[in-house]
């Protein structure tokens, strides 16, 4: 009682925090619907934001209050979550924290809470499947001063996966059977062929052992058959962003999708990357890169032919692309690359809780299928290694402790969990305000999962010095891998923390953590919880 008290007081002290009179306060009203939309040339009920999919594009200014009416016209709750935003607890949008329940059938919400940062971060519900549904938009802060990201153009690429099925059914689908969407599965061709190159011994163990696990090697994804969007576009449609040749083009591209990963590329165009999760890193050059669910990153091009260049984002499991063009004029295509090879699992992506029994090791087996992203010889694929922070780190502590999460699965009866429990049977992780801990994921399952933390931003342990490790809301934990990640625990609430899978949040991969002051008298002054200041040259981050 006395815990939960405390808890109160200081999320109560956080929201008495308002922005200075000064500020300007940017009002935006959000409609909820459930509606016919044709997006792939067939009508089928969705749900629509002011009557559309995707919602509206949210543009603030660094300093700005936000006010945001949700008008819930749906038979159901719905939420709006503001992910990436630092926010009091209450704003958050995740039903069954902080004292929010949601928005009722047929009520109004008003979401009012100040703008501490800047960057490129999206909006989307938090209740059930609603975002695989139709919820989902992008959120724009721009710096009050001048941005040290310069451009001459500036275009959000928001990539989803959309389907025909309702949100409800994909997850009933899942339940009967975690098979149910699988395509192009191994076939007994595949097994001769593997029987000619490595002899029958080695195929029949491997083939086996795969079966044994209720595992295929095709498995990189639970659900296929999407169609991908680009802004609501489908590839035929064509999403076009326009340029004068030499011009400098920013690219805030967003995984808004619900299960999908993406290899992104610009055929003939390099990208500097910019920014990850809407905080700022020194520009680094790259041909791709891999990107989960709910991450953004922000590039800079710049085309200099007078021709149309094709932004290609390939899923993991080749599947289709998510297409849109950059071209000087509307109209026109650029070439479509071909669909890569798709990757197979190996014994490397095996997590920790599958016993490779009499499986033949060789080479080949111990290079991650996973990683494999058919990146041509002499490109480069973004590493999370190469991201440093565009500024110097306020927290340059090391951990006093150590939190280990481990990451796991039933894939027979798709139930995903932390640390061997669903959120329904799950602790929250309790953290004192103010203090650093390490958080290691192990990830005991061939999947790989997006893990995201509400309220904070973590900062990567990717061999960068403390000072510039980057920051992120949202960290791919690879298939059979660990990853670590430090957190300062400065934001008080009560805040999810979860895969960002949709369908593998849904089936229990998910938990809080809570960061509280232990006494009444620490509640934080408006001070503590007001926007940091920018860092020299005009960079700026989000209290991290």
């Amino acid at each position: 009682m006395k815990y939960a008290k405390s808890l109160w007081l200081a999320l109560f002290g956080l929201a008495l925090w308002v922005a200075p009179v000064s500020a300007a306060t940017r009002e935006y009203t959000l409609t909820v619907a459930k509606e016919p939309v044709n997006i792939t040339g067939k009508a089928v009920e969705k749900i629509t934001v002011n009557g559309g999919i995707p919602a509206p594009i949210l543009r603030f200014k660094e300093g700005d209050e936000a006010v945001i009416h949700v008008k819930n016209t749906l038979k159901e709750d719905t939420s709006i979550h503001w992910h990436g935003l630092l926010l009091p607890g209450f704003m958050d949008g995740v039903p069954g924290t902080n004292g929010f329940n949601g928005i009722p059938a047929g009520e109004t919400f008003t979401y009012r809470f100040p703008l501490r940062q800047t960057g490129t971060y999206w909006y989307h519900a938090h209740s059930g499947g609603q975002e695989q549904d139709g919820l989902y938009g992008s959120i724009i802060v721009d710096p009050k001063g001048a941005d040290p990201i310069k451009s001459d153009r500036d275009y959000i690429v928001l990539l989803s996966d959309f389907t025909m099925e309702h949100s409800d059914q994909i997850m009933a689908n899942l339940k009967k059977s975690s098979e149910y969407y699988a395509n192009k599965q191994r076939t007994v061709g595949d097994f001769f062929r593997d029987v000619k190159a490595e002899g029958f011994s080695k195929a029949w163990a491997n083939a086996r052992n795969w079966g044994q696990m209720r595992m295929a090697q095709t498995d990189l994804a639970d659900v296929t058959g999407y169609t991908f969007l680009v802004n609501g576009k489908t590839p035929d449609q064509n999403w076009t962003g326009v340029f004068k040749p030499g011009e400098k083009v920013r690219l805030r591209f967003i995984n808004a999708s619900a299960m999908s990963f993406f290899d992104v590329r610009i055929p003939g165009l390099k990208m500097n990357v910019v920014q990850s999760d809407g905080q700022n890193v020194e520009p680094v050059a790259v041909d791709e890169f891999r990107f989960a669910p709910a991450e953004t990153y922000d590039v800079v091009v710049t085309p200099t032919e007078d021709k149309a260049y094709t932004i290609a984002a390939e899923p993991i499991d080749r599947n289709g692309f998510a297409l849109a063009t950059l071209a000087p004029r509307e109209g026109i295509k650029g070439d479509v690359p071909a669909q890569r090879e798709r990757a197979l699992l190996t014994m490397a992506d095996m997590g920790m809780d599958h016993d490779m029994g009499d499986m033949v090791m060789t080479p080949k087996d111990m290079i991650s299928g996973w990683a494999k992203a058919g990146t041509p010889p002499g490109d480069k694929m973004l590493d999370y290694a190469d991201l440093r922070y565009a500024g110097i780190q306020k927290d340059t502590r090391e951990p006093s402790r150590n939190i280990d999460v481990r990451l796991g699965g039933n894939m027979e009866r798709y139930i995903w969990t932390l640390n061997g429990k669903k959120f329904s049977d799950a602790d929250p992780i309790r953290l004192k305000f103010g203090e650093r801990v390490r958080m290691t994921f192990t990830n005991e399952t061939m999947m790989a999962h997006p893990m995201h933390l509400h309220g904070m931003f973590v900062q990567l342990e990717n061999g960068q010095p403390m000072e510039k490790l980057p920051n992120k809301h949202t960290v791919i934990v690879p298939p059979g891998k660990s990853y670590s990640v430090l957190i300062t625990a400065d934001e008080a609430g009560e805040w999810a923390f979860h895969c960002h899978l949709l369908y593998h949040m849904m089936s229990g991969m998910m938990n809080k953590v809570v960061v509280a002051k232990l006494d009444a008298a620490d509640v934080p002054t408006p001070e503590e919880s007001a926007p940091i200041k920018p860092q020299t040259g005009g960079m700026h981050h989000g209290n991290h």
